[in-house]
């Protein structure tokens, strides 16, 4: 094939074979070459209009840079706004999914990497395991030379004008800042332009902004923002503090001295969303009892206690009027009766709703007399995470 003299050539040379013959052609970084090129989106847009449209061409425009790729091929002054045929924003992997890339590795160990490491396929490629957890965080998140060291931030860099600004926020909120009066005092920023910042690392798909579930997410008060993406809650919780210490050297040091009990904690919190990933799942598959068309939680006064209360998992039909409702606890060993009794005296908090199902999420396989109890209630079940990773 040689090569080309000029895009045109390029773009013009794939028309013609897309005239003899369909294949695909799968552009790779287009933002990157159209900013080497600013004609370049104008160059495809004339091929596209004039001689690609008669033929069987799949083309495919992909980007990492997502603010690149909205402006200069989805967005309204692009010159190829209005011709795309269907547009993907990949999402990472399931936990499902990532585990396949971890073969060997039990299901207690797999959701502690997802855990600390997402659904990236690549960042899973890098993972070694052969090796355990804390020696993979080691070498790829407490190491000057690790892959992960500087890879978020160096992503805010790559995406954000204010990386720094973007950062303090990312580093409250995945310590605990969770909402907007929060975050704006752990940070400095104004709470009047704090917004635009959120709402920017939520269109990133970094961070949501969650309500109780039955609010209005347009006019709730209650909104509560967290760490979407496993890498960044992972780095700004644990690895951008001891920046400094990793920098001098002394970073195998601080991935051994690591708190477990902290990292617990962390997956405690990363062990809620499995719960209703594994949910959304199950009702893909028609394996609830109920036809569950909506998953999240629930927050707020509890009119019993006078006190307020919440509940990790709410699942409600599409109509929102029948529920599942659950609780989870990442722990070795808890009462599991005073749970299921707890969640007893929750069934009446969302009014106007029956509440069907009681589901009790666990680390490990529960007592036998609790097994026993369930036995006894129908609307009873305990989920285990090993059950979760059950194919």
């Amino acid at each position: 094939m040689g090569s080309f003299a000029s895009w045109t050539d390029a773009i013009d040379y794939l028309a013609e074979r897309a005239a003899e013959e369909r294949f695909v052609f799968i552009f790779d970084e287009f933002p990157y070459a159209a900013k080497r090129n600013e004609a370049l989106p104008s160059i495809l847009q004339v091929v596209i209009d004039r001689k690609l449209k008669t033929t069987n061409l799949f083309l495919a425009l992909c980007g990492s840079n997502q603010g690149l790729m909205e402006s200069q091929v989805l967005g309204k002054k692009s010159p190829l706004y209005g011709r795309r045929t269907i547009q993907i924003r990949l999402q990472q992997l399931g936990y499902l999914d990532a585990a396949k890339m971890l073969p060997g590795v039990s299901p207690q160990e797999a959701f502690r990497f997802y855990g600390c490491f997402g659904g990236v396929p690549y960042y899973l490629e890098l993972v070694d395991p052969a090796l355990s957890l804390r020696e993979n965080l080691a070498r790829l998140y407490f190491d000057r030379m690790g892959f992960l060291y500087d890879e978020p931030f160096g992503l805010l860099r790559q995406e954000l004008a204010e990386p720094a600004l973007y950062g303090s926020v990312l580093r409250a909120i995945a310590g605990g800042a969770n909402r907007q009066k929060e975050i704006a005092d752990r940070t400095g920023i104004p709470r009047t332009t704090l917004p635009a910042y959120l709402k920017t690392l939520e269109n990133l798909g970094i961070i949501e902004r969650v309500v109780p579930f039955g609010d209005n997410p347009s006019t709730s008060r209650k909104s509560l923002y967290r760490m979407r993406d496993a890498c960044y809650d992972f780095w700004f919780r644990f690895v951008m503090p001891v920046v400094s210490s990793i920098e001098s050297g002394l970073g195998p040091v601080v991935a051994r001295e690591l708190d477990e009990t902290r990292i617990t904690e962390y997956l405690g919190r990363r062990f809620e969303r499995l719960c209703a990933e594994w949910l959304v799942r199950e009702a893909l598959e028609n394996q609830l009892p109920l036809p569950i068309a909506s998953v999240g939680a629930w927050w707020g006064t509890n009119p019993a206690k006078r006190a307020q209360d919440d509940l990790d998992v709410v699942a409600a039909d599409i109509a929102g009027k029948r529920l599942i409702i659950g609780e989870r606890k990442y722990r070795e060993t808890f009462d599991e009766s005073a749970e299921f009794a707890d969640l007893e005296t929750k069934r009446n908090l969302l009014s106007g709703r029956h509440v069907e199902y009681l589901y009790l999420f666990c680390k490990r396989q529960p007592s036998a007399g609790t097994l026993r109890k369930c036995a006894e209630h129908t609307d009873w079940r305990i989920i285990t995470l090993d059950e979760m990773y059950e194919a």
